[in-house]
């Protein structure tokens, strides 16, 4: 969860995450948006506890191609 997803994005594009380092990942296939830092915890949450399966069924719900949706990311 971030309040600053394109700030997000560039740290985890220049390795900044070692995550994203050590796992390769550079495209960002999915994200939501929320009223509230709280309901977004509340929903990061949730998820976190969701099986893998449940997770890839998410993202290709909305996302079936997996493709970058950086270009996506709301101004505020």
């Amino acid at each position: 969860m971030t309040r600053d997803l394109r700030r997000r994005l560039v740290e985890h594009r220049s390795g900044w995450s070692r995550f994203t380092d050590r796992y390769k990942v550079n495209q960002l296939v999915y994200f939501e948006t929320h009223e509230s830092l709280i309901i977004a915890q509340q929903r990061e949450r949730t998820i976190k506890h969701w099986q893998r399966r449940w997770k890839l069924d998410l993202i290709e719900s909305r996302n079936p191609e997996w493709q970058d949706l950086s270009a996506e990311i709301p101004f505020d």
